[in-house]
């Protein structure tokens, strides 16, 4: 299993940030490879992703959630084994650190020559470079600021 950590700094206050990382349907509008996120509940969401011509669909559940603080999942079924952290420190009024922490298990050929080269860290990097795009809108699409409890 490899961990993949990336941050990014946003200018928009950590409410937003986090109120948008919520929105999991809209994932595909900044990560590369997700083809389809729908969420099925408060807790678990079905992915659809395509990456190097690999077609994977999985479930994950998400298993702590704390608004403006933390969304951490992991798979429940599928090819695809991960699970992961996000979280947002707030720097000051308009400025968090959104980071992610990620421990994947590539399944395949194609995934672990992609994960011993580099490219699965490239990707999580190009993907919240693309979700500093929220500092252009100004505004979330959406939010859900409910609590989530491990257990």
């Amino acid at each position: 299993m490899s961990t993949v950590k990336e941050s990014v700094d946003v200018e928009v206050p950590v409410r937003t940030a986090y109120n948008q990382w919520t929105q999991f349907e809209e994932f595909p509008k900044f990560m590369e490879g997700v083809e389809k996120v729908t969420q099925l509940d408060v807790r678990h969401n079905h992915w659809t992703t395509k990456i190097g011509g690999v077609k994977r669909e999985f479930d994950t559940e998400i298993v702590d959630q704390l608004p403006d603080t933390r969304v951490a999942w992991r798979t429940t079924s599928g090819d695809s084994r991960q699970k992961g952290l996000v979280s947002f420190q707030r720097l000051d009024e308009t400025h968090p650190r959104v980071e992610i922490v990620m421990d994947v298990e590539p399944s395949g050929a194609a995934e672990k020559a992609a994960d011993m080269t580099g490219v699965i860290a490239r990707r999580v990097k190009g993907d919240m470079q693309r979700f500093k795009d929220i500092e252009r809108r100004g505004a979330e699409t959406g939010a859900w600021r409910g609590r989530i409890t491990p257990g």
